[in-house]
């Protein structure tokens, strides 16, 4: 009996979880650059129980299994293309990439699903590259974002809506030295002066794990491993645009996360349920048949 509370109430964790991943994304549906986060839910090990005692020959003798309980293991971030605003502002950009990745199987392109990832015949998961404006903090970290809604300090820095560096193809901080009305970028993230000179290059990194990248607030990550021995700068043959006057929105759909929260609230109240079932067999069982 205290097994199935616990299962219940192990059920009851993995759904307020749920609940909470699903409300940040619902909170964050007019983010830019913003990247739905998923929950992922696991059960514990099951048992095999099996009779004690009586006949030995009966050949029924194993029961079946028992799960052990749920937890909510991780939460992943959806790195999918968003749709793009316009908004017109020439220090507004939006960064489209569909990028490739080859598998040395076959020879040939992973076929990547709509959630960005592809499974083998073993189980194991890839998943597809993505690209990022490279940007630096105050500590001279670097840090990744797709939120292109920059604007210019008044030193002339190209910097985020969060105060952070925009840096170029060589990891230095863009300097802008003409008027903000007349800046303009390619497709390629060349930035143009009126003689068609090219100025500087925005930095474009190529994460090829993405869905391990740290969120560190306002719209950046950081790598896991620190060494960035995963990420790559964006090489001409890649799949991937710049859209000046543009912004990246968020990819969180607002039907689905409605669908997933209530689901997250009636699989919640089903537990608790079970939960107030057991609590009153165990207050019988104490009140009642110990009196006996």
């Amino acid at each position: 009996m205290i097994r199935g509370l616990y299962n219940a109430a192990s059920g009851m964790i993995a759904q307020e979880r749920r609940h909470d991943t699903v409300t940040q994304n619902i909170a964050n549906i007019n983010t830019n650059g913003y990247k739905q986060v998923n929950s992922v839910q696991r059960t514990f090990p099951e048992m095999l129980i099996s009779m004690i005692g009586g006949n030995a020959q009966n050949p029924n003798r194993q029961v079946g299994r028992m799960s052990t309980g749920v937890f909510a293991e991780e939460s992943i971030s959806m790195h999918l293309q968003g749709a793009l605003r316009e908004t017109g502002k020439t220090t507004d950009l939006a960064l489209v990439t569909s990028l490739e990745l080859l598998n040395p199987a076959t020879g040939e392109n992973y076929l990547f699903d709509a959630s960005g990832k592809y499974v083998n015949e073993n189980g194991d998961v890839v998943y597809r590259p993505e690209g990022f404006f490279t940007v630096q903090n105050a500590n001279g970290d670097v840090l990744y974002t797709r939120d292109g809604s920059f604007r210019v300090s008044p030193e002339g820095n190209l910097i985020t809506s969060g105060g952070y560096q925009v840096l170029d193809n060589n990891n230095n901080p863009i300097v802008l030295t003409g008027p903000v009305s007349n800046l303009k970028v390619n497709e390629q993230g060349q930035i143009v002066d009126a003689d068609g000179n090219v100025d500087a290059t925005i930095g474009i990194s190529v994460v090829q794990q993405p869905h391990q990248l740290i969120r560190e607030g306002e719209g950046v990550f950081r790598l896991r491993d620190q060494n960035g021995s995963e990420v790559r700068w964006l090489a001409a043959e890649d799949n991937a645009v710049i859209r000046q006057g543009y912004i990246e929105a968020s990819n969180v759909d607002p039907a689905q996360a409605m669908v997933d929260l209530m689901a997250a609230l009636r699989a919640y109240e089903t537990n608790q349920k079970v939960v107030q079932f057991y609590d009153k067999s165990l207050e019988k069982a104490v009140n009642e048949i110990g009196r006996v």
